[in-house]
């Protein structure tokens, strides 16, 4: 399996460009303060998850799979704070949940995977 091709990483991707597509219509002062820190948050997912594939060790690989789960919970925490600010509408929280409630189950898979699975 390549890294694209696993569930957390298709989501993380998912997540990035919906966020990314809220965020472009956003006001300046949003974009350039929550904005910017919630893009950086939620596209830390896949890439970490892309980085911690192509690495060699067993705990270099975790490593990075953990970095992606901190990362989906601090975008999750931005997306909070953008909806309690009113920068993303309820809709746009049910097209986010949809994505999101899943994540954790795979990343802890990934990562438990991972750690039975390898021996280095």
């Amino acid at each position: 399996m390549k890294y694209n091709e696993h569930y957390s990483y298709q989501m993380g991707c998912k997540l990035a460009n919906l966020i990314w597509k809220l965020v472009k219509g956003w006001d300046e002062f949003s974009r350039n303060t929550l904005g910017r820190q919630l893009v950086r948050a939620v596209d830390s997912i896949s890439g970490n998850i892309a980085e911690g594939w192509h690495r060699y060790y067993k705990k270099d690989k975790i490593l990075f799979f953990v970095y992606a789960k901190s990362s989906f919970y601090e975008t999750i925490d931005y997306i909070n704070k953008a909806a309690i600010r009113k920068l993303i509408t309820n809709k746009d929280i049910d097209e986010i949940n949809l994505i999101i409630k899943e994540f954790p189950k795979s990343i802890n898979g990934l990562i438990k995977g991972t750690r039975t699975n390898l021996k280095k």
